[in-house]
C-alpha cells in the first residue's frame, strides 16, 4: 500500500479558493499592494469585469495626494486622457518643486465583460508620506447603462472589507535602509 501525502495540495487548495473568492470581491484592485515611501511606484490596476453584464467602456482612477509626477501608460485601442490639477501640498522632485500634476488617469475603449485588463501608471511616492498607512486609488468603471465605483474608503479603524464598494488600497511602509 502506497501513502501519498495530499497536505500539501490541500493547503495549496485552500490557498487558490481564499485568493479567488478575496479576488471576487474586489473588483478594481492594485497588483501590487505594497510599496516604499520615496519610491517609483508602477500601479497595474486591474478590472476584472464590467458592469452588470456590460463592457467597460472607461477606467478613471484618481491618484492621492503625495503620489506625484505620474505617467500613464498608453493601451493599444484606447484613447487616454489626465487631468491636472494642483497638488495641496508643494514636492520637491528631483531639485525641482512640483506645484501640480496628473490627479487622474482615464482610459476609454471597451472591455467586454467576460474578460479581464489591467491599466497602469507609474508615480513617484513621495518621500514626505507617511509608512504604515494606506492611500486609496478611487477607481471607477463607465458602462453603457451604470457605472462601478471603486471609490469607498474606510473610515479610522474601519476594516476595508465592510465596504461594499472599496476604493483600491496601497499600503506604505518605510524605505529599506541601506548599509555600506
Amino acid at each position: 500500500m502506497k501513502f501519498v501525502n495530499t497536505a500539501p495540495a490541500a493547503i495549496l487548495a485552500a490557498a487558490l479558493t481564499t485568493a479567488l473568492s478575496t479576488s471576487a470581491m474586489a473588483h478594481a484592485t492594485l497588483e501590487q499592494q505594497e510599496a516604499a515611501t520615496g519610491t517609483t511606484y508602477k500601479g497595474v490596476m486591474r478590472i476584472g469585469h464590467g458592469c452588470d453584464g456590460q463592457a467597460t467602456l472607461k477606467v478613471r482612477i484618481t491618484l492621492p495626494e503625495g503620489v506625484v509626477a505620474a505617467k500613464p501608460m498608453p493601451k493599444a485601442g484606447w484613447e487616454m486622457e489626465t487631468v491636472t490639477s494642483d497638488y495641496a501640498h508643494s514636492y520637491d522632485y528631483y531639485g525641482r518643486t512640483l506645484t501640480s500634476g496628473v490627479t487622474e488617469i482615464i482610459w476609454s475603449g471597451s472591455l467586454e465583460d467576460a474578460h479581464y485588463d489591467e491599466f497602469t501608471f507609474r508615480a513617484k511616492l513621495h518621500k514626505s508620506l507617511d509608512a504604515d498607512q494606506t492611500l486609496y486609488f478611487p477607481t471607477v468603471q463607465e458602462c453603457a447603462d451604470g457605472t462601478n465605483a471603486w471609490v469607498e474608503i474606510p473610515a479610522e479603524g474601519q476594516d476595508p472589507h465592510d465596504l461594499k464598494k472599496p476604493a483600491p488600497g496601497l499600503h506604505l511602509v518605510a524605505p529599506a535602509v541601506h548599509s555600506h
